[in-house]
């Protein structure tokens, strides 16, 4: 039994356990035997999440990224966790208000509406009156929660621990999905991180070649009253993308009208095209584009809320999964091979035959079918799950790009049933290729490229005439690797240890029966007996030795 900062808190947790009847979890924290893990079935893995509250739902939501550790019935169930929970009474939010703020709270606020808007494990939301009459959204966090987070975390990763000490919690490293989740949360926490990142996603998306930065808003951040506790953004006036309703009069652009079904179409492909520069340009993108997370706004624009959760992709990543978008829509599935193992972090030995027929048998679905009817989310999380089925880990961003891809291939597809994401980043594949081979500055990639080729000029004959010289005085050394030579060593050495050990036994033999057969004093046939029987010693080692390298090879 493990050791906690709040007994009360491990007793909540067991008897939710146990009142669900996940077994092999009651056998860690009761400190049983542990066998190969063993989760319960979907439904009840999330109702236990929810029981436990708010900080494990969010457990539940970052398992929801991560289809390279989770089959996707476990996916689905968990993705619709939602850690909607009651507002706490403004009095208790009032005070930390005054608490965060370096002036009083009548003289930066002109009102505050009482009534949260919305209410979350960490946080709520009030709308707000600055003094200068611009209106603005509240973050405020919930009093004693950093108290509550801190009490869970320790009991997370002392779960963690038991699990890793499982082949199955070392093959998936659950002891650093649990420092992952610990990082995020702790993260959470701390609003000034999340108006950096709000901040961030506001200057990338100002600037755009593939749709009008006017038409797509992320809210101003207010630093002069943003603290740890406390964020505060600019108000956006609008209602959920999937509350949006259309008519002809109100979509007048320019004079002409313009159909609800084509004002749908145009929210939608602005709504795809800023996610694709957010993935396949930026490198930085928000990673839960729910359709709670996008207001479609009084004016016609389209805001993307709530910076908290984002995921960055590094530029060799960003080249992978470009080349992994062009190898699903050609149903390639050696090169998804290929792919799947250069994003690999473990560089365990994988068997690339059955990766591929793996991957063709995936694939071979979608063969003959119009692009139009292939669901791109659902393809990269079944290239993800039949990289977990080879026992392959990729990098958690993974999941983050699968979950936004997902969400937002979700809410599009929900908001306008016709469009279709391959549909929409087909026409955009020659200009990302064109921008990732010769970046945003052709001049100055072009440049750097010389600059390359005239050192790796100047340097090649010196290196040539390094290396005829060191073949010339036979100072050249070679230093290569061929796969399981090691293990063919040691069988080696041990096939000559025990031909060694045979000869010797043979040799001890027959040295104790000559002196045997000539002993003529007690002395001799004491050493004849002490031979016979360092022989029968070292002759039943030698067997019981073989025995076991049979079993271990059959």
């Amino acid at each position: 039994m493990f050791l906690t900062q709040s007994v009360s808190r491990q007793r909540d947790i067991i008897e939710v356990v146990l009142r669900n009847g996940w077994d092999y979890m009651r056998r860690l924290l009761t400190g049983g035997k542990a066998d190969e893990p063993q989760l319960p079935p979907p439904a009840v893995l999330r109702k236990i999440l929810v029981e436990l509250g708010p900080v494990y739902v969010k457990l539940g939501q970052l398992l929801s990224t991560r289809p390279d550790l989770l089959p996707s019935s476990y996916i689905e169930e968990l993705s619709t966790l939602q850690d909607d929970v009651p507002p706490v009474p403004w009095v208790e939010i009032e005070t930390v208000l005054r608490q965060e703020l370096r002036q009083p709270l009548e003289e930066v606020f002109t009102s505050i509406n009482p009534r949260a808007v919305a209410a979350g494990s960490i946080a709520q939301t009030h709308k707000a009156t600055l003094a200068d009459g611009r209106d603005v959204a509240l973050k405020v966090q919930r009093p004693g929660i950093d108290v509550v987070v801190e009490q869970d975390i320790n009991l997370i990763r002392f779960v963690a621990e038991l699990v890793d000490r499982t082949d199955f919690g070392q093959t998936y490293d659950f002891k650093g999905l649990a420092e992952e989740f610990t990082n995020a949360l702790q993260d959470e926490l701390d609003f000034t991180k999340e108006a950096s990142y709000t901040d961030q996603l506001r200057r990338n998306m100002s600037v755009s070649r593939w749709f009008d930065p006017k038409q797509l808003v992320v809210p101003q951040v207010h630093w002069d009253v943003t603290t740890q506790r406390l964020l505060v953004l600019e108000w956006m006036d609008g209602v959920p993308l999937l509350s949006a309703t259309f008519t002809n009069e109100e979509n007048g652009n320019n004079g002409k009208q313009v159909s609800p079904a084509e004002k749908r179409r145009q929210v939608t492909r602005l709504l795809f095209r800023a996610f694709i520069q957010q993935l396949y340009i930026d490198g930085f993108f928000h990673a839960d584009p729910h359709p709670g997370n996008i207001f479609y706004l009084k004016d016609g624009r389209v805001a993307l809320l709530d910076c908290g959760l984002m995921g960055r992709l590094d530029p060799r990543s960003q080249q992978i999964l470009t080349e992994m978008l062009l190898a699903i829509v050609d149903m390639d599935a050696q090169r998804c091979s290929q792919l799947t193992l250069q994003l690999a972090e473990a560089a365990k030995s994988t068997n690339l035959a059955k990766l591929e027929n793996d991957y063709d048998r995936m694939l071979r679905k979608y063969y003959n079918r119009n692009l139009s009817e292939i669901n791109f989310s659902k393809v990269f999380y079944e290239v993800l799950q039949v990289a977990r089925d080879n026992k392959i880990r990729l990098p958690s961003n993974m999941g983050l790009y699968a979950k936004a891809i997902a969400n937002l291939e979700g809410a599009g597809r929900i908001f306008d049933p016709e469009v279709n994401l391959l549909d929409e980043v087909k026409p955009l594949l020659t200009d990302l290729f064109r921008r990732q081979l010769l970046g945003d500055n052709p001049l100055q990639t072009l440049l750097r490229t010389a600059l390359d080729l005239k050192s790796l000029s100047l340097e090649s004959p010196r290196q040539v005439e390094l290396l005829l010289d060191r073949i010339t005085t036979e100072t050249l050394k070679w230093n290569i690797t061929i796969k399981d030579l090691d293990l063919m060593r040691r069988s080696l050495d041990d096939s000559a240890n025990r031909l060694s050990f045979s000869i010797l036994v043979g040799s001890l033999i027959m040295g104790a029966a000559i002196i045997s057969t000539n002993a003529q004093t007690s002395q001799l046939s004491f050493l004849s007996t002490g031979l016979f029987a360092a022989a029968s010693f070292l002759g039943l080692w030698l067997i019981i030795s073989i025995m076991r390298s049979w079993r271990k090879r059959f």
